[in-house]
């Protein structure tokens, strides 16, 4: 068995390798894409089923956005909710026959906590200019500043670790029970391993969110009370 740690190339764009991962996580991305405009295209004020399934998902996510991060998940639902739905799927496509999900390989991994490494970046400018986040790393006081420059690097890699550990080792125990003892006695692990997989893409989504609305509400100016007067 090779190393989870490698990756062999498919083929080449120029001096780029495009590994088995990439392909999987194209072609996954098609799917949601392709799906979402199918789905968006008939839409009414009285659901059907499909619509139902959809909007409720949609409202579970509003949901936990108001719940992680207090504040209206407009600005932050399409983001959070492609990220959930793209390591569900990814995770679950195990269930298709020869499929190794995208995100039991490195570069997958890495580059979804880069993307949420960038999203932190945007969203805090967003909310408070560029000197507001610049100065949430100052924050509680400019002492802090090397260690929360620290922070944001770490908890990147964090990110990469913890969903890259999780569903690579599931994949790799799976693989070698089937090797060992056949078809039927994996059926439980994989069970677990589905579990598993929509853990991961919950807690990668909640720790997102719990990272921008840090870099979000620090970001915020204080308010102006100068001009609050004093009664009398």
């Amino acid at each position: 068995m090779t190393s989870p740690l490698t990756s062999v190339a498919l083929f080449h764009l120029g001096p780029v390798p495009i590994t088995t991962g990439v392909v999987v996580a194209w072609v996954i991305m098609a799917v949601l894409v392709i799906g979402s405009i199918l789905v968006t295209r008939h839409l009414s004020l009285i659901p059907s089923a499909s619509q139902a399934v959809f909007e409720l998902i949609v409202d579970t996510v509003d949901g936990q956005i108001r719940d992680t991060m207090r504040v209206e998940p407009g600005p932050y639902r399409s983001f959070i909710g492609t990220l959930f739905v793209f390591i569900f799927v990814s995770n679950w496509s195990s269930l298709v026959p020869g499929v190794e999900p995208p995100t039991a390989h490195l570069e997958t991994d890495a580059a979804l906590a880069l993307i949420v490494f960038v999203a932190v970046i945007w969203f805090g400018i967003r909310a408070g200019g560029v000197r507001g986040y610049l100065a949430t790393f100052a924050f509680p006081n400019p002492v802090m500043i090397p260690l929360n420059f620290i922070e944001s690097l770490t908890r990147t890699f964090s990110l990469l670790v913890r969903l890259f550990g999780n569903v690579m080792s599931g994949v790799f125990v799976i693989g070698i029970v089937l090797s060992l003892a056949g078809l039927l006695v994996p059926i439980p692990l994989m069970a677990l391993d589905l579990l598993t997989g929509a853990v991961q893409a919950y807690i990668f989504a909640v720790l997102a969110m719990v990272f921008i609305a840090g870099t979000v509400s620090e970001g915020q100016p204080a308010p102006d009370t100068s001009k609050q007067r004093t009664p009398p």
